[in-house]
């Protein structure tokens, strides 16, 4: 019989995970609330903000900006320079993985004949199957899981799916609220809308996209895994060695301006809509340092590891994601103010950055749920690192 808590755990660490899930509760009732508290109090309809799903228009996008385009694309080349050169450059004496003969296993070559299927039914138009055009996203998700996770199997006889299947299906649904939330910070700074969904009622259309976003978590932290090789892992580990001056001081600073920010992006929205992606980073970061007494000046190993390799699978699926997208019926498109230029797919070039804070928010969720489906008390708020290995 399926028990939530085995029964080997004592009241006092059911009490601690009811006290986590009550300070989630009301991390999220926060930063639901900052965004609408902040336009109501500058005299914005709330109404056209809420709308399900967001619409064209709504929100009046400044056109783009050369200036504009050139400088953030300086800063954050700069930026995440050291991290590429960290992460790409040649070794003196680098040698690869060792080679596997496992096979690819079945559940794999499904994953792959789905994909193909769904793919080509995706982006073609065959009349026999107009009245399911628009469902193909969910299989395609599901596929790109299969896949990863299978590909992991064949060179590690091990993988997220097999090894914590609880883990692994505790993942889907705390998904789809995930990126229901984002959903709803676009709402304020309407960076992205649907095409082929008017037919869709809300209620409809709530259905139909929670089934593709519930595989986001699942998808993200199965590339995180594959990409978790030890030369990629030796590679991670050794950026971000450097001293954190005051950590809890800094994670305040980072709390108080990112939910300042989560305030005004429906204010100011054409210079603070990428706060929908960096501020949601910050609080949650900011609050993992903070509730960790004995948090470290120098960041242990694993969380560099995540900080680095997260993001990257972030991106990774982005790509996937906004490819599949393209020539997609139902599909969304962007408005990205003043540097929403240089498209690649759908999404502009600078846009991509998005996805790079989003992978450590889907770290940091994993990481909770990891928590909350294990069977054994966690050591420590350190093993939030180890959890999504």
């Amino acid at each position: 019989m399926f028990q939530l808590y085995p029964p080997n755990q004592s009241y006092g660490y059911l009490m601690t995970r009811a006290r986590r899930l009550a300070a989630a509760a009301v991390l999220i009732v926060l930063m639901v609330a900052l965004p609408v508290t902040g336009a109501a109090l500058a005299g914005k309809p709330i109404g056209g903000y809420l709308k399900c799903p967001p619409q064209a228009g709504f929100v009046a996008h400044a056109p783009f900006s050369w200036p504009a385009f050139v400088v953030l694309a300086i800063a954050c080349g700069l930026l995440l320079a050291p991290f590429i050169r960290g992460m790409f450059a040649k070794e003196p004496h680098e040698h690869g993985d060792p080679p596997t003969s496992r096979p690819y296993p079945w559940w794999g070559w499904a994953g792959l004949a789905l994909c193909v299927a769904a793919w080509v039914l995706s982006w073609t138009r065959l009349s026999w199957f107009a009245g399911l055009q628009r469902y193909t996203f969910a299989p395609l998700w599901v596929s790109y899981v299969l896949t990863v996770n299978a590909l992991r199997y064949r060179r590690e006889g091990r993988c997220m799916m097999l090894d914590r299947p609880r883990f692994f299906l505790f993942l889907f649904l705390p998904s789809a609220v995930f990126w229901w939330f984002f959903e709803y910070l676009n709402g304020f700074v309407h960076s992205w809308y649907y095409l082929g969904i008017a037919h869709l009622s809300s209620t409809q259309y709530f259905i139909l996209a929670s089934l593709p976003f519930s595989t986001v978590l699942p998808a993200v932290i199965g590339t995180y895994e594959l990409l978790d090789t030890p030369r990629m892992r030796a590679r991670a580990e050794a950026l971000l060695t450097s001293r954190l001056p005051s950590p809890r001081r800094v994670a305040i600073a980072m709390l108080v301006l990112a939910g300042a920010g989560l305030a005004l992006i429906g204010v100011l929205p054409d210079y603070l809509f990428p706060l929908v992606w960096i501020s949601p980073a910050l609080i949650f970061a900011a609050i993992y340092v903070l509730r960790d007494r004995t948090f470290p000046s120098v960041m242990p190993p694993v969380l560099r590891r995540q900080i680095v390799l997260l993001p990257l699978a972030a991106l990774i699926c982005g790509c996937f994601w906004e490819m599949w997208n393209f020539y997609s019926l139902a599909k969304w498109k962007y408005e990205i103010p003043l540097v929403g230029g240089f498209h690649i797919f759908e999404m502009p070039l600078l846009g991509y950055l998005g996805y790079l804070p989003f992978g450590w928010e889907c770290g940091l969720i994993a990481a909770f749920v990891e928590r909350l489906t294990s069977e054994r008390q966690p050591a420590d708020a350190s093993e939030i690192g180890r959890k999504v290995d």
